[in-house]
């Protein structure tokens, strides 16, 4: 039976701002230094965004974040553009009692431009725009997803969603749930990431469940 989900808010993914992502690290480096970067920003068409700490609207309408802060150019950085946002059930919560609060920052996601809401929604709903995001992830680098596994409840929030990985010569594609990483901490992301290979050894086999999760997170988690 489908999970359900108080509300789910995303804004599809598309080729174009996969190749954009894939790219970052080996795009001309940027300096550290706030007119830099702006002025990066600005010939790529990217804005300051607040809804999560520290990150970027892309052209796309999609939310870029880095542990680095400056993701340009930079072979090192943990990159993760997020496409989508949800707010999972909480089976402590069957009152609905963090509801009104939380609302208020799905209302946030709602509002950026490009991005579409439903309320309620339901585990089939979150999966149906992973598979969409997997579809453009594939369509760009040419190849299906090297592993396809359920997440798990260590990993993000909610619903137990489809985890997918691909790997270029130097980084790891991990598309996903995640935790939100912003400021509130209850919600979860959908996000497409781009992190080094050297964030953990090779990739475990497909039967091992507990040495993917950990391999997944050791890449997704900062």
């Amino acid at each position: 039976m489908p999970i359900p989900v108080h509300a789910l808010v995303h804004c599809p993914l598309t080729v174009e701002a996969v190749a954009e992502l894939v790219a970052l690290p080996t795009a001309p480096p940027v300096p550290d230094e706030f007119d830099a970067v702006a002025e990066e920003m600005q010939r790529r068409g990217w804005e300051w965004e607040h809804l999560v700490c520290d990150s970027f609207r892309t052209a796309h309408h999609h939310v870029v974040c880095s542990d680095v802060g400056n993701p340009f150019g930079d072979p090192d950085a943990r990159t993760f553009l997020v496409f989508g946002e949800m707010y999972p059930v909480d089976p402590k919560d069957e009152d609905m009692t963090n509801g009104p609060w939380l609302y208020g920052y799905i209302e946030g996601w709602e509002k950026v431009p490009g991005w579409t809401s439903r309320r309620p929604s339901t585990d089939e709903d979150c999966e149906a725009v992973l598979a969409q995001a997997a579809q453009a992830v594939t369509e760009h680098l040419g190849e299906a997803p090297e592993r396809t596994i359920a997440s798990s409840y260590t990993v993000a929030a909610g619903p137990a969603l489809t985890h997918r990985i691909w790997r270029t010569p130097t980084h790891a594609l991990i598309l996903g749930p995640t935790a939100d990483n912003g400021p509130y901490g209850y919600l979860t992301h959908l996000q497409l990431s781009c992190t080094p290979l050297s964030c953990a050894p090779d990739l475990p086999p497909a039967g091992d469940k507990d040495g993917l999760d950990g391999w997944i997170t050791a890449h997704i988690d900062w």
